[in-house]
């Protein structure tokens, strides 16, 4: 069996005071769309990556349990703490408290199921990525709680139908997995450069965008694309309890993570009863805007989740005009 290793990534600073709400989670709107998602309230999101500190302020109230798959701390299966840096990041963008300091995620009062899946320097086996997979989807939480979202910055350039084949049992139990392209890219949008699991055609494929709306270099393009995210000095919780600034599609893919949570909410308050998974993918990318690259490049757009707010204001206004 192969291995699989976070997808490569810069850690660009350490941050002592970090702002309230980071740059990438209110690039994609998430703030303006709290009140009416009650803040991805009673969602829970599986984030497979190297754990988390689980004692961080930001973070010690949303997780909802976890596992480790690795041989670190010798193996022991609860033992998830982050000994890296990456999954305390991840899991800050997705769902940082909004306790009125440090940072606050993109769906603040979502839960977290903390798998860790890979080790200290960023590499794990692949059967552990697929035992994670399956973890999350048999997983029930004490009160019924069942995942909904799975997170993967994490990949690697081989096919594993095994992998494949667990990735396709979960979006058939209607959870969402979303997974970070990859930074193999060469900056030619017309080549394509492929990594696992990111480039199967059933995960949400998240590729990376600068604060300028631009695509970053180093993000992959491919035809499985979906849609862009901030994924370039991004502000988000880090291991002893402190902020830093990393860059990567690995940063990217828990912004679309953290969002399915905001747009799970909406959608099943409005139609009254749960949505599958097809359903959430088509609620997302309803929320998304073209930046004018090449679908292979940026998929339906970047993420903004007050795009279907404004769309139904525009057409008020337009009707009331007549």
């Amino acid at each position: 069996m192969s291995y699989v290793s976070l997808v490569p990534f810069r850690k660009e600073s350490d941050v002592s005071a970090a702002s309230y709400v980071p740059a990438g989670v209110e690039m994609i709107e998430a703030p303006s769309q709290w009140e009416e998602t009650f803040q991805g309230a009673g969602n829970v999101i599986a984030v497979i990556d190297t754990g988390c500190q689980t004692d961080h302020p930001d973070l010690q109230h949303q997780i909802i349990g976890g596992r480790n798959f690795t041989s670190d701390y010798r193996g022991n299966p609860a033992f998830i703490e982050d000994n890296n840096g990456h999954g305390t990041h991840v899991a800050g963008t997705i769902a940082a408290a909004d306790n009125g300091f440090g940072i606050a995620g993109v769906a603040p009062k979502a839960r977290l199921l903390i798998l860790k899946a890979l080790n200290g320097s960023g590499s794990g086996s692949m059967q552990g990525i697929i035992d994670s997979v399956r973890y999350a989807v048999s997983w029930r939480g004490s009160n019924g709680e069942r995942v909904r979202v799975i997170s993967m910055s994490l990949g690697g350039p081989q096919d594993v139908p095994e992998l494949h084949e667990a990735i396709k049992e979960a979006v058939a139990a209607d959870i969402a997995v979303v997974c970070a392209a990859g930074n193999e890219g060469d900056g030619d949008i017309d080549t394509a450069e492929l990594a696992y699991p990111g480039a199967y055609n059933e995960v949400i494929q998240v590729g990376a965008v600068n604060f300028s709306n631009e695509l970053t270099p180093f993000t992959n393009t491919n035809d499985e694309i979906d849609l862009t995210a901030p994924g370039a000095s991004i502000l988000s919780t880090y291991v002893g309890s402190s902020y830093a600034r990393l860059s990567g599609t690995s940063m990217a893919a828990p912004h679309v993570s953290g969002a399915l949570a905001l747009v799970t909410n909406w959608a099943e308050a409005g139609f009254g009863r749960r949505i599958s998974e097809p359903e959430m993918y088509a609620q997302l990318l309803r929320r998304t805007v073209p930046l004018g690259y090449p679908l292979s490049a940026e998929g339906s757009g970047l993420l903004l989740l007050g795009t279907v707010e404004r769309l139904a204001q525009t057409l008020q206004s337009e009707t009331a005009g007549f």
